[in-house]
């Protein structure tokens, strides 16, 4: 795998690839106070074909690392005081103009090879921001990858949900997550399945956080989807 720096769409965005024609792309969203760095050495390690990508995004976080959209730390401190969280109720601003950028970064990343399936994965808020996505636009993907992640602005995404149909998703929690609770990933699993979307559940002992284990399975997601959709 070979490794370079873009500006996509306005972002500044890591992208891994294979020294051959790649099989899939994947973009790969980070989450709350992260960058790409903390996510680029899995791609070099998973052992997939795929080409990846994965933007920073747009907003400064607290204390370090970038943001989808702002959030109120103090509100999220008292939160976090009554447990793990579930932000089904949660609409945050600048969730417009986020999905408006992920859409021009998706149409340029496909515009070289628009014969590869692509698939959004997301970690966190990474996860939310393709969800929030995919429930207001018109977007064709061949698959999704949730990990660690809660539904947000639900009634907004309930209008939406007839796009998951079909959709092969990769969901994956841990059990002691302490940040985005285990029943929110059990409810965000429940709702893609009551939509109709094909959902591999992958629960882990652990916590915030993207094991081996589903790493391994997110290899082999993508070699199911490559399969399924062949160059």
């Amino acid at each position: 795998m070979r490794e370079r720096s873009d500006i996509i769409a306005g972002l500044s965005t890591v992208i891994v690839e294979p020294e051959n024609e790649p099989t899939a792309l994947v973009a790969f969203l980070h989450g709350y106070a992260m960058q790409p760095s903390d996510l680029v050495p899995f791609a070099h390690s998973i052992g997939t074909a795929a080409t990846f990508f994965f933007p920073q995004a747009p907003h400064l976080a607290e204390p370090s690392g970038c943001a989808w959209w702002n959030i109120d730390l103090d509100r999220r401190r008292a939160a976090l005081v009554q447990g793990p969280r579930d932000l089904a109720d949660e609409y945050p601003l600048g969730r417009e103009q986020m999905r408006a950028q992920l859409m021009r970064f998706i149409e340029c990343i496909r515009h070289e090879r628009p014969h590869l399936p692509v698939v959004l994965a997301g970690f966190s808020q990474g996860g939310m921001a393709i969800c929030d996505l995919l429930t207001h636009e018109q977007l064709d993907v061949n698959g999704l990858a949730l990990m660690s992640t809660s539904r947000l602005a639900f009634q907004e995404w309930q209008l939406g949900e007839r796009r998951f149909r079909d959709l092969p998703i990769l969901v994956s929690h841990g059990t002691g997550d302490d940040d985005l609770g285990f029943t929110a990933g059990e409810r965000l699993r429940d709702w893609l399945l009551d939509s109709g979307a094909r959902v591999t559940w992958i629960p882990f002992d652990g916590g915030h956080q993207i094991p081996l284990l589903v790493w391994r399975r997110l290899r082999q997601f993508l070699a199911n989807i490559s399969t399924v959709h062949p160059n």
